[in-house]
Parts: structure tokens; C-alpha cells; sequence
């Protein structure tokens, strides 16, 4: 098996035409193998370049993960879609139910002065309006609010007014701070009035209050406050952060929440855009960060967007005129819409995601694989009518997805297999081929379980640290599995101009090192496998960060993508070794591949990738154990030089983490090694890259 590996490989070799690498020839290994694990680096039997959009991300609009993260508005349910309620409500202290918490507005005085306006609301179904009645001040409070010193803060307010009422706004920052307040004029019809802050403080529970005085009503349409230094609505701290991660294509803005989700509803006037439940996450959305906004995140931290589109409870129409919106010219129907919105000139969106896990019962607007491959159809023709030089990526639910509980599990036949009527990539293949140019596929191991094809059902499983940290990558093998199986039916995709977008991938939610330790593992099975992966979006980009509503640093995941752009390289090489990874313990299907990940260097994970040039030659290891270990290396068709460099990546332990606003404990340390000293002695718990730089 390993050599009809290594023959494939130089075939592929030869046929790209990269012997001039300079791998043709045998030079005798630079280290002798002395015993323990040994490694031979193959620098002739390359496989084609790692895409830089291995290193993509993704984000969706699941509660306020976006609203809470990259954009920057102080305010929650700021178009009042609660109106205003009696009493605060508490947050809920699991993770899932705050994700989607909505800090409402609160009464000031009898909440049954305020009447909600559902005959001519400013935004959405009502807006709410104050009765006074010239003894107090009556209104509304937001509590919760999170301010940081040294900002100032820009607010605008939406309202109308009776003569003789005067409508006050109030920032009351807490810990003894002297409140701020702002008299805003109003008129008899909704107008817009602006204003600002300068707290000067550092707190999590300040408030807001809208206040009136004297006799009569006034109503409110929207409110807004934000920091100064806010870009183009985004907070200045994160969306730094993000331009450092130098994400070459993210998508967005869904997931599973795009397929309920009227893209018109996000588009012009962000005050006039209503606010909605979305009943994919059951949270409200704003709309604030819409189609526009997005578009111009991507422009700010210099990555390729890829949209994802509709096809739920979407037609191809409406595929057709986002489409339009996004890349016609000012002169096209929706083409002038945006302009009119602010954007004369096209976005240039090259790359579309037709539709999100289409083939999981959960999804909006589900419906069987052969209907949904003629909707699919029919979207990409309306789409290309449009744009004909679009990238179509589709939603492909290969065999494991559709296993393992992705797709559609019906009880007793837990197990799909390649080419049966619930083999969703199968069907696309058959019936919407020359439609695509790549098959999305997602991946979501559960840590600590395994797929019982017995059962249908997940079970426990005690596993070491180092198969942990592997079942991201065991499953990313499951997909070439079936790719191998995929080509067997239709031997068109052996040319290659058909790939794979593993555009949502994640694994253990916690940013520890640990975790880190599966992403490195993970990127070494993609870079095993760039003949047909060519995408890889991470669940979520966000998670590149940590942060609150004031604070930001890149997390240990962030750091870890950063760790291998910046000191892998870029032509993937063969790695051989003495020490075959163990076979998989459970029958072979679903969450299990043929072969379990990890090469032939176990407990270690080598990878290696020389420079463009072939100036450099990178090792990377991945020891997801709690021993050290050393591994002797011969480098075949490379001479390195006897000075190279090595980068460590590790902590104190598997679970050290990196608090918010805490010295680092888990990154990066740089340090000298002898590249003539025949072994490399490799640290518990650790992924380390060292260079060798051509002789």
C-alpha cells in the first residue's frame, strides 16, 4: 500500500511537470536513521500546491455571533422588535441560549403609558410610543451596555414628538461615573437626530435611558450607539485582528440560517431594514450587517468573499437578482439599486455556495435529493445568466455526511452507501454535472464518540490524547474515501477540474491547546490531499478571536492557522516513516476511514512542503501525546544547510489556555537547531516546524 502510494505521487509528479524541484535524482539522506521513529522526506514526489484558501474561514448569523463580535453597535433589538417590556429579563447561563440573548428595553414609569404603533411604525411590524402625562418622565432603559475609556461614542436617535414634549437621552455609566445626557429635538413626523458620548470609562453595565418630559406622546423608530472609531460599522479592535489572520475566503452568511433568510431584508437604510426572528437560531436579527456589509468586511481585511445563496425557501430568481446586486453593472435593474445604496461600483463576487447542506432533513425547505438537484439546476442557469464566469460550489452530503447524521438518518439503516437513492453527492454527480465546479462538504466530529453503524446512534469512547486530536482528521478521510469510491462512477473527476470545499469544518469548540493540536493534525490531512481539496472554511472565523463586547486577542486556533501560513510551505512533499499509524478499531464507515490519519511516523505526524522556489523545505510535526519524542529524519533530494531554524508551538498542557486580557501562556517560541545533528527531539503536547534552507 505505502508503495503504490509513492508511485502514485511521482506519477502525478511527472505529470505536473515539477521535477524541476529537483527531486529526480536519489542524494543520500543527510540523517541516518538510528533506531525509534524514523522519516524519509521525499522532496521529489511532490503533490500539487496547498490553496491559500485551505486557510478560509466561515460565519453565519447564528444569534449574535456576528452582531457581538465584528460589528460594533452598543445597542441590542435596537429597532425595538420586543418594544418595551415591564421588567429586565436574565441572561441565560448556558453558552447556546446567550448566543441569541437580546438585552429588551425596559420601562421607565407604568409600562402601560407605552403603546406599540402598528399603523405606522418607523421599521418592521411597531414602534413604540409614550404617553406622558406632565408629573414624571417616562420612557425606556437599555441596561448592560459595555463601554470602553478612551472611546467616544456616536449615537442616533429616530423619533417624533407632540409639541410641548421635550425627549432626552441619557447615558448613565455606572461605578459613580457621572451620568451624560443630550436634549434631542424633535418634530411631528420621524426624524433622525445625532449625538454623542464620551464616558470615559470601562464598564459592562452601563444604560441607556429615552426619556420625555411635559404632556402628550412621543414615539421612537431607532436607535443607534456606536464607538467613534468604528470602520464602516465594524469595531476597529476585531476587524484588525482579522486582517492579521489573512484569511484568503470566508463564507458567509450562512449556514443553515441563509436558507429562511430574505436577502432583501438587509439591504439600504440599516434603520429602515426590519428587524426578524429567525427561525432557523429562534433569535432575533437586526439586519444590520447585511449583504453590503459583509461584502465590504471582506474589502477591509483583503480576502475573497464566497456567498453563500438561498435555495431553501429561495427561488432562482431571487439567486439571480442578489447575484445581479452584488456584480451588475450601476446600469442593470439591481445593479442600480445598490448604487443607489451607496456602492456605485460591482463587488466582483467570484465565488457562490448554491444552497447549505441542502440534503439535511433539518435544513428550511429540504426536499428530495432528485427535485432538489433540478432546483439546483435552475438556480445556476438563472445565476449564469447573470454572470457566466461565477465559481459554483453545491451542497454535496457525501456518503459519511449522510451517515453519520449530516444527512438523513432513518432508523435501521443507519449506513449510506455510494450510489444509493440517499447518496446525496451521487445524485448531484448524476443529475447536475457541468452545473458545479466544486462539492461542498462539512465536517463535524463529535469528540469523544464514534458512529455505531450497529445502532444508528453516537456512543462514547475513552481515547488517548493523540486519536482525539486525529478525529478531525480520521474524518476529512472519510471524504477521500468516498471521493475514490465517487471516481470509480463517474471517471471524470479523475481529470481534476472537479473539487472539493470543505467550507465548514470544526472540532472541540474550547480554544485550548488541545484543540490547536486537531487543527494542525487537520491541516496535515488536507495538504495529503490537494489533487482535490481545494477549499477549507473554519467553523467559526470568529473563533480566530477572543473577545467581549470591548476586548479582543487572537485566540490559540487563530494563532495556530498563523503558525502554519507563516512557516509552512507551499508544495506539499511525501513523508515515509518505520512507525504505520494502527488501523481503525471500529468497523470501517460513517465517522471511520479506511485508514486512520497520522502517515507512517506514529505517535508523531510529520508533513512536509518545500518554499515556491524550493529554497526551503519545512517539516512539521504533530505530537499530540503527553511524552516528548524524537524522530530521525533523512531528507531525500534535499542538502540543506547546517544552521536551520525551528518554531515551537506548545504550553504547560493539553488544556492551557490563553485567557482574555492574560499573558499568552500557549503560542509560538523561536530557537536555532543543528540541521546536521540526525534527530529531532520533538516536545509533549507540541507542533513544531523547523526549516531547512536549500545548501
Amino acid at each position: 500500500m505505502k508503495q503504490q502510494h509513492k508511485v502514485d505521487l511521482m506519477r502525478r509528479n511527472l505529470l505536473l511537470g515539477s521535477a524541476a524541484l529537483g527531486a529526480a535524482t536519489w542524494i543520500p539522506p543527510v540523517f541516518a536513521a538510528s533506531g525509534g521513529i524514523t522519516a524519509t522526506v521525499d522532496t521529489g514526489a511532490t503533490r500539487p500546491p496547498i490553496s491559500p484558501m485551505i486557510y478560509g474561514g466561515f460565519i453565519e448569523h447564528i444569534g449574535n455571533l456576528i452582531n457581538h463580535s465584528l460589528w460594533s453597535e452598543t445597542l441590542d433589538d435596537r429597532k425595538f422588535y420586543y418594544g418595551v417590556v415591564a421588567q429586565r429579563d436574565e441572561k441565560p447561563a448556558d453558552r447556546r441560549g446567550a448566543m441569541g440573548f437580546m438585552e429588551k428595553w425596559v420601562a421607565i414609569g407604568p409600562a402601560s403609558a407605552i403603546a406599540l404603533d402598528i399603523e405606522r411604525p418607523y421599521v418592521g411590524q411597531h414602534s413604540p410610543v409614550v404617553t406622558l402625562d406632565g408629573a414624571e418622565e417616562r420612557g425606556m432603559v437599555q441596561h448592560g451596555l459595555a463601554l470602553k475609556t478612551g472611546a467616544a461614542y456616536d449615537g442616533r436617535i429616530v423619533l417624533w414628538a407632540d409639541p410641548g414634549v421635550t425627549v432626552t437621552v441619557r447615558l448613565i455609566p455606572g461605578n459613580g461615573a457621572e451620568a451624560l445626557s443630550t436634549r434631542v429635538r424633535a418634530s411631528s413626523t420621524w426624524d433622525t437626530q445625532r449625538f454623542s458620548f464620551n464616558p470615559g470609562i470601562d464598564t459592562t453595565d452601563a444604560r441607556l435611558e429615552i426619556v420625555g418630559e411635559g404632556r402628550g406622546r412621543f414615539g421612537v423608530g431607532a436607535m443607534s450607539l456606536m464607538p467613534a472609531d468604528n470602520v464602516r460599522g465594524f469595531r476597529a479592535d476585531t476587524v484588525a485582528l482579522m486582517k492579521q489572520m489573512d484569511c484568503h475566503i470566508l463564507r458567509m452568511p450562512g449556514g443553515n440560517f441563509i436558507s429562511a433568510h430574505d436577502w432583501e431584508d438587509s439591504i439600504g437604510d440599516p434603520d429602515r431594514r426590519p428587524p426578524i426572528m429567525d427561525p432557523v437560531w429562534s433569535a432575533v436579527q437586526p439586519n444590520d450587517v447585511g449583504v453590503d456589509e459583509l461584502l465590504q468586511l471582506c474589502e477591509l481585511i483583503e480576502c475573497e468573499p464566497f456567498w453563500c445563496v438561498n435555495t431553501g425557501f429561495g427561488d432562482p430568481r431571487s439567486g439571480a437578482q442578489l447575484l445581479e446586486y452584488v456584480n451588475g453593472s450601476a446600469e442593470t435593474e439591481w445593479g442600480a439599486r445598490r448604487a443607489a445604496n451607496g456602492r456605485s461600483k460591482p463587488y466582483g463576487v467570484k465565488y457562490w455556495a448554491v444552497g447549505n447542506e441542502m440534503y439535511g432533513h433539518w435544513q428550511y425547505g429540504h426536499m428530495a435529493r432528485d427535485q432538489y438537484t433540478v432546483k439546483h439546476n435552475l438556480f445556476v442557469d438563472a445565476m449564469r445568466k447573470v454572470d457566466p464566469d461565477i465559481y459554483i460550489v453545491a451542497p454535496g452530503g457525501f456518503v459519511d455526511e449522510m451517515t453519520t447524521g449530516q444527512g438523513i438518518f432513518i432508523a435501521g439503516q443507519p449506513q449510506v452507501h455510494v450510489g444509493s437513492e440517499r447518496d446525496w453527492a451521487y445524485g448531484m454527480l448524476k443529475n447536475s454535472w457541468g452545473r458545479f465546479d466544486a462539492l461542498g462538504t462539512h465536517a463535524y466530529p463529535p469528540a469523544n464518540k464514534r458512529f455505531d453503524l450497529a445502532t444508528g446512534k453516537l456512543v462514547d469512547v475513552t481515547q488517548t490524547l493523540n486519536e482525539w486530536a486525529h478525529q478531525m482528521p480520521d474524518r476529512i478521510r472519510t471524504m477521500v474515501d468516498a471521493w475514490e469510491a465517487y471516481k470509480q462512477h463517474f471517471p471524470e473527476l479523475e481529470k481534476g477540474s472537479v473539487k472539493v470545499f470543505f467550507d465548514e469544518w470544526a472540532f472541540h469548540f474550547e480554544d485550548d491547546l488541545k484543540g490547536a493540536l486537531a487543527i494542525a493534525a487537520a491541516f496535515h490531512e488536507f495538504f495529503r490531499h490537494t489533487d482535490f481539496i481545494a477549499m477549507a472554511g473554519f467553523t467559526m472565523a470568529t473563533g480566530w478571536l477572543n473577545f467581549d463586547r470591548t476586548r479582543s486577542q487572537i485566540s490559540i486556533k487563530g494563532r495556530m492557522f498563523q503558525f502554519y501560513q507563516a512557516r509552512f510551505g507551499t508544495v506539499p512533499v511525501a513523508v515515509n516513516g518505520n512507525s504505520p499509524t494502527p488501523a481503525p478499531k471500529y468497523p470501517v464507515g460513517g465517522d471511520q476511514p479506511s485508514v486512520n490519519t497520522g502517515g507512517d511516523t506514529y505517535p508523531l505526524d510529520v508533513s512536509a512542503a518545500l518554499t515556491a522556489d524550493g529554497g526551503t523545505l519545512a517539516v512539521a510535526v504533530v505530537n499530540a501525546t503527553e511524552e516528548p519524542h524524537s524522530v530521525s529524519l533523512a531528507l531525500q533530494g534535499f542538502r540543506p544547510r547546517a544552521a536551520g531554524r525551528c518554531w515551537k508551538f506548545t504550553g504547560p498542557g493539553p488544556d492551557a489556555k490563553n485567557p482574555l486580557g492574560q499573558p499568552e501562556q500557549v503560542g509560538a517560541t523561536e530557537s536555532a537547531f543543528d540541521a546536521s545533528a540526525g534527530a529531532l527531539s520533538i516536545a509533549a503536547a507540541s507542533v513544531e516546524i523547523y526549516h531547512f534552507e536549500r545548501a
